[in-house]
């Protein structure tokens, strides 16, 4: 049965190709030799005659040979056979009906007939008795009858025919074990060298994932602001990071060596660099407070709405006013688009932090920068929402 889907295949194949020549003129008139620009024109008709298509592999799969060892799947043939004219796939059949599949075989022999057909046939044993002399026949004459009667011809004819199916059997039986192996051999050789990449590329292609924390030289505790990361690449820009208070920075990579500049706004910069080939997946990294920016950021943000005494405000703003540098740059970011940002003198901010209120609670310093003296000269915030 499926050899005669095969040949109906194959037929329908040779009525495309009609079709198609009707038209258009392609490189070879034989639809196995089409390639490239012919099989694109081939695609756009089929488009435009059957409202479907089929991809350039499946033209290569089912087209490119002949016969074909399988046909397509039954919604491309139905598109190919009405490409040709016909409703469908079972109406191109009923209308080119083909011999029935007994007689079909001994008509068209398939291409495994063939080659079954072909092979050496395997000589038949027969025997042949020597030749005597007239004298010698006469003599043994009864001796003939009894061996005629024990090992005829026809029975050595006989037992070969009746052997020689064995034989085909065991070289079938032989051929499948083979091809067994080869297949064995070919899965063994394929994980063996999985094996081998898996071994020798393990770190690039399983990475590590790396895990820093962060806390204070002095007090010992969490880093209770937030971090800004730059991670430094051979050949390649720094990759940002920012790290949000109390949290830690997880890293996953497949270098060997790791380079990162750590930046906050109340602790000195410090750079990291680590070598990932024996390094702890787990560290905890010390940074070192600058006091300046954290007297300043106390001071900014000290409350002192509930107890607004002219005592405490009058500290507050002497302590601002020594630490921070008479020409500092102060830039307040607000959180919408319309104002963007405003820069204000020391004297302006210092008013705006000593003023008691509860908006100092939301009061968030971005970057601070000082000099080498220990004043302050740069001072970026803004006051959230929340």
């Amino acid at each position: 049965m499926e050899d005669l889907e095969i040949l109906y295949f194959e037929l329908l194949k040779l009525q495309i190709q009609a079709q198609y020549l009707k038209h258009h003129t392609p490189s070879f008139d034989e639809i196995s030799k089409w390639k490239g620009i012919d099989i694109i024109y081939f695609q756009e008709d089929l488009r435009k005659i059957a409202k479907g298509n089929i991809s350039e592999k499946s033209f290569y799969t089912y087209f490119k040979s002949s016969p074909v060892v399988k046909i397509p799947r039954i919604d491309m043939l139905n598109l190919l056979s009405v490409y040709t004219g016909y409703e469908s796939w079972a109406d191109f059949r009923k209308q080119n009906k083909l011999p029935e599949d007994d007689q079909l075989k001994k008509e068209f022999p398939t291409k495994k007939q063939t080659e079954i057909s072909t092979r050496p046939e395997i000589p038949y044993l027969t025997y042949q008795p020597e030749e005597k002399t007239t004298e010698k026949t006469n003599k043994n004459e009864p001796n003939k009858d009894i061996l005629q009667k024990t090992i005829p011809d026809n029975q050595f004819n006989n037992t070969n025919t009746k052997n020689f199916p064995e034989v085909k059997i065991k070289n079938s039986k032989r051929g499948i074990l083979q091809i067994i192996q080869q297949y064995l051999w070919l899965g063994l050789t394929i994980i063996f060298a999985i094996g081998v990449i898996l071994l020798g590329f393990k770190d690039q292609i399983f990475g590590k994932t790396f895990v820093y924390c962060f806390s204070d030289a002095d007090r010992g505790s969490g880093i209770q602001s937030e971090l800004e990361i730059r991670v430094f690449k051979q050949n390649e820009s720094p990759i940002l990071y920012k790290i949000k208070s109390g949290e830690c920075f997880r890293y996953p990579t497949n270098d060997h060596t790791l380079k990162m500049e750590i930046s906050s706004p109340f602790y000195e910069n410090l750079t990291v660099t680590r070598n990932l080939v024996n390094a702890p997946k787990d560290e905890t990294i010390e940074l070192k407070p600058d006091d300046y920016k954290m007297a300043v950021n106390y001071f900014s943000m000290k409350d002192i709405s509930g107890n607004p005494d002219e005592s405490l405000i009058s500290q507050k703003r002497t302590e601002l006013e020594k630490r921070i540098s008479d020409d500092a740059t102060i830039i307040q970011v607000y959180d919408n688009d319309i104002y963007g940002v405003e820069t204000l003198n020391k004297e302006k901010y210092i008013t705006l932090v000593t003023t008691p209120t509860t908006s100092l609670k939301n009061l968030k310093v971005i970057e601070m920068k000082r000099n080498d003296n220990g004043k302050i000269i740069l001072i970026k915030f803004k006051i959230t929402n929340k």
